[in-house]
């Protein structure tokens, strides 16, 4: 079976989201802080079911869908689930979040928190950081042989950066904190069109404006 296919946030600008399925598969936590104001599915990539993501969307076997997340590494393992599962009409958003931003998607969403915990990315650098200072001094004060924690640690770095795939990442989207301040169930679909109007839009759910971002 072929890899999926990838479309540029530019790209997006020519389709009709109303005919197609965006399905958002970050943790919680990021879904909650700020995510794409067109109608979207929310189904994280740690827990996702094709079948049941596209059941709870109406969503065909060959009905476009289209996978988002930060910046696209997930979202490609996310689509090859689909894949997987006999969708024939799959893709993902290159470069996700970021590249969204550039392009000026609106967004939705109750805002960075103040009292909350950091974005995924910090916490793969913070967890990876202390691992790599932890098994460095394990290694001199203790046993050389914690040198190799170190070096495992490091290798995976240099994995995730070459295939854009983290799997401490994955890791953390488990994390208990990361599963906090949820709008929708796991899993379940949720119309971003049917978000409160108590919480925060970047800007009008119709409509785009620089500076805004696509979750």
């Amino acid at each position: 079976m072929s890899s999926a296919q990838s479309i540029s946030a530019r790209e997006l600008h020519a389709v009709d989201l109303r005919q197609a399925l965006i399905i958002d598969v970050r943790s919680p936590m990021e879904y909650s802080e700020k995510r794409l104001a067109t109608p979207t599915a929310f189904a994280p990539v740690t827990d996702l079911d094709p079948h049941d993501a596209a059941l709870r969307s109406g969503a065909l076997e060959d009905t476009p869908i289209l996978v988002l997340c930060r910046s696209g590494a997930r979202a490609k393992v996310a689509a090859e689930k689909f894949m997987q599962s006999g969708f024939s009409n799959v893709r993902f958003i290159e470069g996700g979040l970021d590249a969204c931003q550039q392009e000026g998607f609106a967004t939705v969403g109750e805002g960075a928190s103040k009292t909350g915990p950091p974005s995924l990315d910090r916490q793969v650098r913070l967890v990876a950081g202390a691992m790599i200072l932890t098994f460095s001094l394990l290694g001199f004060f203790v046993h050389q042989a914690f040198f190799l924690g170190a070096l495992f640690v490091g290798a995976g770095l240099v994995f995730a950066g070459i295939t854009n795939t983290c799997g401490m990442a994955l890791l953390l989207m488990r994390a208990p904190w990361n599963q906090k301040g949820a709008s929708c169930a796991l899993g379940k679909s949720c119309s971003i069109g049917a978000a409160k109007a108590g919480n925060n839009a970047t800007s009008k759910d119709t409509g785009k404006s620089p500076g805004t971002s696509c979750q």
